[in-house]
């Protein structure tokens, strides 16, 4: 795809955290940053779209947030993108927000006075967690933002809808997250058992028609784009 270097852009293992490192973070995070990191990591959220986020953006009866701004060179502005996003909340954060509802002014996320955090406030809380959580990956909270991409992924959410939730303008954003996919790596293996024809040589792998059923199609490993990286199936 024009604009998507596909085996130099993909996400690696490094970026994000698994399933066990995202619990043992939650786990060690200090009770005062522990919504801010499990809200990050359940919503995806960018930085600065955290830092500005507001108890108005907030419906936690119907358990969702707008985002509606974002903070850039402490000034605030439009999200990313110049549109709003609807964004549900997992229980997990629904809780955690809950719980950490407060009155100390009009941003979620505040110093005990109110004021709004800032970039620089936060930059090592991620980080430090990752150390206190003994975790060789030292993440900052972006890479919460590519956990929660890769989670989606690997439990075979569509890049369509993980598109839609990052707030990413194009797919080929999206497309970074794609060799997660389950799918990718089923199609892949499923060559194994594609028959080769005796005239050629080559293989006829499975392919799904408009109607979701497969036929076989004839082609070759070197054509097949599932196994190296260079079209992931997307």
């Amino acid at each position: 795809m024009k604009g998507f270097k596909f085996k130099n852009d993909f996400i690696t293992e490094e970026q994000f955290l698994t399933f066990d490192e995202s619990d043992r973070v939650i786990k060690a995070a200090a009770p005062e940053w522990r919504t801010f990191i499990v809200v990050a990591l359940k919503t995806g959220l960018r930085v600065g779209e955290l830092l500005a986020l507001k108890w108005e953006d907030l419906d936690l009866v119907a358990g969702q947030l707008v985002v509606r701004r974002t903070l850039w060179q402490d000034q605030e502005g439009p999200p990313k993108g110049g549109r709003n996003r609807k964004v549900p909340l997992s229980d997990e954060a629904l809780v955690a927000l809950k719980a950490h509802r407060h009155l100390k002014g009009a941003y979620v996320f505040c110093e005990p006075e109110g004021r709004r955090l800032t970039h620089s406030r936060v930059k090592d809380v991620v980080p430090s967690t990752c150390k206190k959580a003994q975790l060789a990956k030292r993440l900052t909270t972006h890479g919460l933002r590519h956990t929660f991409a890769s989670h989606l992924v690997m439990r075979g959410v569509s890049l369509t809808a993980v598109k839609e939730l990052l707030g990413h303008e194009s797919i080929e954003m999206t497309l970074r997250y794609s060799h997660l996919s389950p799918d990718v790596k089923r199609d892949a293996v499923k060559l194994l058992d594609a028959p080769v024809a005796a005239s050629n040589g080559t293989l006829t792998a499975p392919h799904r028609n408009a109607a979701g059923t497969e036929r076989e199609t004839p082609g070759n490993l070197d054509g097949y784009q599932g196994l190296d990286g260079a079209g992931k199936g997307i």
